[in-house]
């Protein structure tokens, strides 16, 4: 029998993550750092090298550049500012590290470019993607690095949107729906005849391309008809400020803000069930549990050992630090194997360029076993 998700995910994190962020705000701000995250304002709003600091004069510290996902930001940003924290001392200096978030697929041109070191992803690489990076001689090491439960939200006001199947997300965010369902009642008959607002990740998010090829079966197909953005800030203020308003991103941003917004039950065949960390763990949330990874620049990551320091640290303490920012872990095995991948400079992808929706954590840790 398969262990269940809640036997290999274990124990929760310890209070020690919690202390080395509270401890972290005061360092950062003694160092000129962005000051970290708080639960009255989300955490994204940190933007344009918010996990940056300054070196000082007599050193020459290594830069590491990372992009992408604005789902993942939350928790490469976080880990950054413990990894500086932890080296604020260092007696060759300060490193440099600037996080950024401009959504999977643009991160991705970036980082095969050779633009960036890091690449945050909430998908896995595509094949075009990684003919891009072969073509300019970029190899890179997949990490898993979280769980993230992708949340439908509306404003808390919303009375009546208290569960949606899939079949009506397909009839709400469909190309056909475009300029055409502007009403709730046109969802379900039995809403209001009220206006709809739609809010939503732009065409470069990876949150955009699972979303669509779980309710549209095929990544990228939607309407075009809705407020779109990379800063999934921006959506949860939107949202927030507008009673007719739906929308989606990752569970982080929903944690941060529960008392702003309201989550909406999804109906895939077995009845409503919300985002949460029980039902991501017990596979219950399916087909919206997703894994979110960071792909690294295997040359760089050889030639620099701050990055390569980085990126040990980074995986040594994703499980931790993940639950501080909303998200849900891994099984220590995965990030055992993962850490183990990068350690040996093991290259690729375990995906072969293909999108994985309704992969189980089971099915994941299999295809890292077998890499």
């Amino acid at each position: 029998m398969k262990p269940s998700l809640v036997e290999l995910v274990g124990q929760k994190a310890a209070i020690a993550p919690l202390l080395r962020s509270i401890a972290l705000g005061i360092v950062v701000l003694a160092v000129g750092c962005s000051p970290p995250p708080t639960t009255t304002e989300p955490t994204a709003s940190e933007t344009d090298a918010a996990a940056t600091t300054t070196p000082n004069e007599t050193s020459t510290p290594e830069t590491i550049a990372i992009d992408g996902s604005s789902t993942v930001y939350p928790l490469t940003d976080e880990i950054a500012k413990e990894y500086l924290f932890e080296h604020r001392n260092d007696p060759q200096g300060t490193p440099d590290i600037v996080v950024n978030f401009s959504g999977s697929s643009a991160g991705f041109r970036a980082f095969c470019a050779g633009e960036t070191d890091i690449s945050n992803a909430s998908r896995p690489i595509n094949q075009e993607e990684i003919d891009t990076c072969a073509a300019n001689g970029i190899e890179f090491v997949e990490l898993p690095v979280a769980l993230d439960a992708l949340t439908v939200v509306v404003h808390p006001d919303n009375e009546w949107a208290d569960s949606i199947t899939i079949e009506e997300l397909q009839t709400l965010w469909g190309p056909d729906a475009e300029g055409a369902v502007t009403e709730w009642s046109q969802v379900r008959s039995d809403w209001p005849a009220e206006e709809l607002q739609l809010y939503g990740p732009g065409a470069d998010s990876g949150t955009f391309d699972y979303f669509t090829e779980v309710v549209m079966g095929d990544s990228g197909m939607s309407r075009t008809d809705y407020f779109d953005s990379e800063d999934d800030t921006d959506l949860v203020l939107s949202i927030k400020d507008d009673p007719s308003a739906l929308g989606y991103f990752g569970y982080a941003y929903f944690e941060e803000n529960q008392t702003r917004l309201k989550p909406v039950a999804i109906d895939s065949g077995n009845g409503p069930v919300l985002p949460s960390i029980e039902t991501v763990m017990d596979g219950s949330y399916q087909p919206f549990t997703r894994p979110l990874f960071i792909y690294v620049n295997s040359e760089r990551a050889e030639e620099n050992p701050v990055l390569n320091d980085f990126v040990s640290y980074y995986m040594e303490n994703a499980r931790n630090v993940v639950q501080v920012v909303g998200y849900v872990p891994l099984p220590d095995e995965v990030y055992n194997i993962a850490l183990s991948h990068f350690e040996e400079n093991k290259v690729g992808t375990v995906f072969g360029g293909e999108s994985s929706p309704d992969m189980t954590v089971e099915e994941l840790l299999e295809l890292e076993r077998a890499f």
